[in-house]
């Protein structure tokens, strides 16, 4: 009887979760790897534990994802680890994130601006608040969506060169999906995004309160949106 109950015991500790792995479940320890894609490095840090960010852990990010081309860091908004965190899990990667630009010191902007109109004179890049990413063990456009749903910040689809970019400014997205297609991915009809066409889902305002609730950028009122359409 001593070895089976010795067995039982054993089996209840490994079958019973801990603080931590409750924790991981639940989103509150949350740890992101990426590969930069233009330096070759890797990093792997565990950002959130037990609900809170880990301010070590969130100055290696800061360093990692400094101006690639004259290494001017700056703080990182740790929201924006939350939104790759959750997106990556929506997507169902687990591969390192590889990251193609993340922040971009006001020279480095300019000068890509200089190049291109798809570059924003204010943009999130700038602010730490962004990143240009590709996860290559899932599909960019489930990617895309996944975020989407999530609605913390601005999503970009960059089709030609399969990758998305992620922000945690105001909620908006880039090329606007069609209406249809908004209504597939908020059956619910709760979301802030804008239909390619101008129109808004019929739970736009509830999703702007949520919005509203949880600090999130300027989103214009129901009002302004059809006076803009």
């Amino acid at each position: 009887a001593a070895p089976v109950a010795a067995f039982l015991s054993l089996l209840g500790a490994v079958a019973a979760p801990t603080s931590t792995q409750t924790a991981v479940a639940n989103g509150g320890t949350r740890t992101i790897s990426l590969y930069h894609a233009h330096r070759k490095d890797s990093i792997s840090v565990t950002f959130r534990r037990n609900g809170s960010y880990d301010s070590a852990a969130l100055g290696q990010l800061n360093y990692f994802l400094r101006d690639w081309r004259n290494d001017q860091q700056t703080r990182m908004d740790p929201r924006l680890f939350d939104v790759i965190w959750e997106s990556q899990r929506g997507a169902g990667s687990s591969a390192p994130v590889i990251v193609l630009s993340a922040y971009r010191s006001r020279t480095t902007n300019a000068m890509l601006r200089a190049r291109s109109r798809a570059v924003a004179k204010e943009s999130q890049h700038m602010y730490g608040r962004a990143m240009d990413m590709r996860m290559p063990d899932a599909n960019m456009h489930r990617v895309r969506e996944v975020a989407l749903r999530l609605q913390r910040g601005g999503v970009g689809w960059y089709g030609s060169s399969n990758f998305v970019h992620l922000d945690v400014g105001s909620v908006r997205a880039w090329p606007r999906l069609s209406y249809d297609h908004l209504a597939r991915l908020f059956p619910d009809g709760k979301s802030v995004h804008i239909a390619a066409d101008g129109r808004v889902l019929p739970g736009y305002e509830e999703a702007r309160a949520l919005v509203a609730s949880r600090g999130g950028g300027y989103v214009p009122t129901l009002a302004q949106v059809k006076e803009k359409s």
